[in-house]
């Protein structure tokens, strides 16, 4: 008579392989850009994770790519919070984005400080987003916001160089805004590859 052999006995004397768990993708949040998140496998940005925009130069479009997702958190209440701004933001435009002031917070920090500064606030879960500017990060200062975004569950944000594309970084998503006008390209995406043709920004404006 053949025996029956349960699969947790098979299990506990590992003579059955058992594949990892399967993690649920980390949820997305809306871009405010159809194409964009049209293009990118999460459907928006990840959550909980850091995002790099590579910028050719300043003035190109870099805020406009940020304000819907800004406007939102701050409708909802959320803080935002920016270390670093390379200038002062100008109220006039934050607002007519969309952007609740009273949920807007600055912080004046620059080099090793603004890193840590924003570290901390990320950490802090009590944050919607974190922007940053940091012109010098190396792959171990990047992966200590990508692990303080991951712990705090909020949404950072770090605007650096077009030069540092030639560079590996932690970030879950690596996009490029360059070129007149100015077209954005996806470097890297987590969870899927990174769409081939550029996207138009004319439209966002």
């Amino acid at each position: 008579m053949t025996s029956v052999v349960t699969l947790e006995r098979l299990l506990d004397a590992r003579s059955v392989w058992r594949g990892q768990a399967v993690v649920a993708a980390s949820a997305a949040q809306p871009t405010g850009h159809a194409e964009l998140d049209a293009s990118l496998p999460a459907g928006g940005w990840p959550d909980s994770a850091l995002s790099e925009i590579l910028v050719a130069a300043p003035g190109i479009g870099e805020l406009r790519l940020l304000w819907p997702t800004l406007a939102r958190l701050t409708a909802a209440g959320e803080r935002v919070v920016l270390v670093g701004p390379p200038h002062v933001p100008y109220p006039q435009a934050w607002l007519a984005a969309g952007v609740d002031l009273r949920h807007l917070a600055i912080v004046q920090a620059t080099g090793r400080d603004a890193l840590w500064a924003t570290e901390q606030c990320l950490r802090s879960g009590s944050c919607g987003a974190v922007l940053c500017w940091p012109n010098q990060a190396d792959d171990r200062a990047l992966r200590r916001l990508q692990v303080a975004a991951e712990t705090g569950r909020t949404l950072a944000f770090a605007y650096r160089p077009l030069a540092e594309a030639a560079n590996p970084s932690p970030a879950a998503l690596r996009l490029v805004l360059d070129g007149r006008p100015a077209q954005l390209r996806v470097l890297k995406c987590r969870g899927g590859l990174a769409p081939a043709r550029p996207l138009q920004t004319a439209a966002w404006s």
